[in-house]
């Protein structure tokens, strides 16, 4: 009997997704201006994404070239040509124009980072804090580069908080034995000129137990050792 009901359930569904079937199919033939109208917004959708990566993709290569000289002039670091880097020689663009006329591509991203990286150098401290806060990447390394320079900054405006803040944010993102534990040397310095012992602590133990086989771990001790004797 419970087989008869269930088979009875299973053809009467059938016949209801069938009614509805030739219903949407009524309506469809009902409605066919707006049937073409949303595949018309679908089509200009898509068309629109891969349109638009194709144009931030070629973008991108041009921005790319156009700043290959500006980071020669980074890396030669001296303030002459640290400004060339930012704002070109006459024949380059600098990283500021590349931020300007290539906006959205990788490269006005990575532009910010040396746009940056160059204004500390020079000293000026916000507008460094400017550019790296614009900067974002998914690497390993160079993302927790960006929140380190951004605590150098704000040390250097002697705004501890802020610079502990983002050393932490360089030490927690992404940690590896390389860099790591330098980022927490420099957040537990800012702690201490924060008066902030029990975070200064907790920064230096922790390069003590997670990264024991790096170049900071004897001055983690002998640090973490001179708060335990003054407090």
């Amino acid at each position: 009997m419970a087989k008869k009901e269930e088979k009875k359930d299973i053809l009467d569904n059938a016949e209801a997704l069938q009614e509805k079937v030739v219903s949407a199919e009524h309506w469809v033939e009902e409605n066919p201006k707006i049937v073409i109208g949303v595949v018309v917004v679908l089509l200009l959708a898509a068309g629109a994404y891969f349109g638009g990566r194709y144009w931030i993709d070629t973008r991108d290569q041009e921005a790319q070239t156009e700043m290959f000289q500006a980071i020669r002039y980074f890396e030669k670091d001296n303030l002459d040509t640290l400004e060339l880097a930012l704002n070109g020689d006459g024949n380059n663009l600098g990283f500021l124009q590349i931020i300007d006329d290539y906006k959205w591509t990788p490269a006005a991203n990575l532009a910010n980072f040396y746009a940056g990286a160059a204004y500390l150098k020079q000293g000026k401290f916000p507008l460094a804090i400017f550019h790296l806060k614009d900067f974002e990447s998914n690497d390993l390394l160079v993302q927790a580069r960006a929140y380190s320079l951004i605590g150098d900054a704000y040390m250097e405006q002697k705004d501890y908080a802020n610079a502990a803040s983002y050393y932490d944010k360089a030490s927690s993102y992404k940690p590896n034995k390389f860099f790591t534990p330098q980022y927490l040397m420099k957040a537990a310095l800012a702690y201490e000129l924060l008066q902030d012992t029990v975070k200064a602590k907790a920064a230096y133990q922790r390069i003590i137990d997670e990264y024991w086989d790096s170049a900071e771990v004897q001055n983690a001790k002998k640090f973490k050792a001179r708060l335990d004797n003054n407090s």
